[in-house]
């Protein structure tokens, strides 16, 4: 089965991913996103880029689709500003899977 990437968030700040042929959602609002996030959570959505700021406002949601195989949701800066969530969850992830936090800043 082939999967499909999409990517949530606020239109300037995913605009970009229509050029490389990812499936865009523009949205900002908190009830709006959480039932899209459910939507494709049900579909065929292997990958799922998120706006950090979104990521903040579903915290929740996201918590408990970690417990999931898929989708797997990358959090990502946003045109607003970088909260540094999305880099903390590759650290995470990263230290789960390698068992070192590669990532770390020299």
């Amino acid at each position: 089965m082939l999967y499909k990437v999409a990517v949530m968030g606020d239109y300037d700040s995913i605009c970009g991913f229509a050029a490389v042929g990812i499936r865009m959602f523009p949205v900002e609002e908190e009830r709006e996103a959480g039932r899209l996030l459910e939507r494709l959570s049900r579909e065929d959505y292997g990958v799922i880029f998120m706006t950090e700021a979104l990521g903040e406002m579903l915290s929740e949601m996201l918590e408990e689709l970690r417990e999931r195989m898929l989708p797997v949701v990358v959090l990502i800066p946003g045109l607003s500003g970088n909260t540094g969530r999305g880099m903390e969850e590759a650290r995470r992830l990263t230290r789960q899977a390698v068992g070192a936090d590669i990532l770390e800043e020299a």
